[in-house]
């Protein structure tokens, strides 16, 4: 069988190449083309040194995990221990996701079974053109799908590291939700200057009567407000005006909570100034959040003793 072995090294060049950059992009570091390319050379090295007489050592794991170490230091450099691990593990991870995803793509997809006596085996055909093809289309791929799972990781461990408790109390009933710490929420009562939390309307279904709910979806007509059955209520709602981005002036109602407490960087927090914006629409499709409050919430409320 021939071997063309400046095609298998070129080959695991790119590859090397290719996982050092999904390395860099999932910790976010800035590194030269040719610091990668020496890294991704380093790497390729141990391909020739499989067809000399020291392959025998090459393909210990001392000697592995020493090409690995020589490679993450020519792509990244050394700054401190902490530094390095990060970049050796992560090259480790990235290395895991796009190889173990060839190889569980390759047992999903082949149909060639090997029966010996009691052991089943897959015939890999590494030698097989088509499996040369399956890995130049199917590496690629898998190196995208990889860098972006790991941004969504990414971002939805950002999204739950502001992700808050909020305990709202109106009335002795209390309403316990997951709230999101979001910075672009600037809502304001414009008159008192009150910060306003959102909220999904629905949430307030065991709290507020469903038929003020109702009322307060007509913004149109107001006479329901000098309903002897809703006075104790209306005199805790406020209308707030509001812009989203691209819309025109909308308004929002907001009721004003008898005590309002989130629970945040392992501190409870009072709010004493604070308004519930009640959203029609859901505020996360997943569910993972209820409420989205104020920062100006977290800045002013005051802080509670672990008692």
């Amino acid at each position: 069988m021939t071997i063309y072995l400046d095609v298998i090294w070129l080959l695991n060049v790119c590859f090397d190449g290719l996982l050092l950059w999904l390395t860099a992009i999932i910790l976010k570091r800035e590194v030269k083309w040719w610091r990668l390319t020496s890294g991704a050379f380093i790497g390729s090295l141990i391909v020739l040194l499989l067809f000399t007489p020291v392959s025998p050592y090459v393909q210990q794991p001392l000697m592995k995990l020493l090409f690995s170490i020589l490679i993450v230091l020519a792509s990244f450099g050394f700054k401190r221990f902490r530094y390095f691990f990060e970049n050796l593990f992560t090259f480790y991870l990235a290395t895991f996701m796009v190889g173990g995803g060839l190889i569980a793509v390759h047992y999903l997809l082949q149909t060639d079974i090997v029966i010996r006596g009691m052991l089943t085996t897959y015939s890999l055909g590494t030698g097989d053109p088509v499996s040369w093809l399956f890995v130049l289309i199917g590496f690629p791929v898998l190196w995208v799908f990889s860098q972006k799972r790991m941004n969504a990781v990414r971002e939805k461990k950002l999204r739950f590291e502001h992700i808050v408790n909020v305990v709202l109390t109106f009335q002795e009933v209390s309403l316990s939700l997951k709230g999101l710490i979001d910075s672009g929420n600037q809502l304001y009562d414009p008159l008192t200057k009150t910060p306003v939390m959102i909220i999904n309307a629905s949430a307030m279904k065991g709290v507020l009567p469903s038929e003020l709910l109702a009322c307060m979806n007509e913004l149109n007509d107001f006479t329901w407000l000098d309903d002897e059955r809703w006075k104790e209520w209306a005199t805790r709602l406020r209308l707030i005006p509001y812009r989203g981005i691209g819309q025109t002036q909308q308004f929002l109602w907001a009721i004003q909570p008898d005590r309002l407490t989130i629970y945040y960087e392992s501190q409870w927090i009072e709010v004493t100034k604070g308004l519930i914006g009640l959203n029609a629409a859901d505020l996360s499709t997943d569910g993972e959040y209820q409420c989205i409050v104020h920062p100006k919430m977290i800045q002013t409320g005051k802080r509670l003793t672990a008692s």
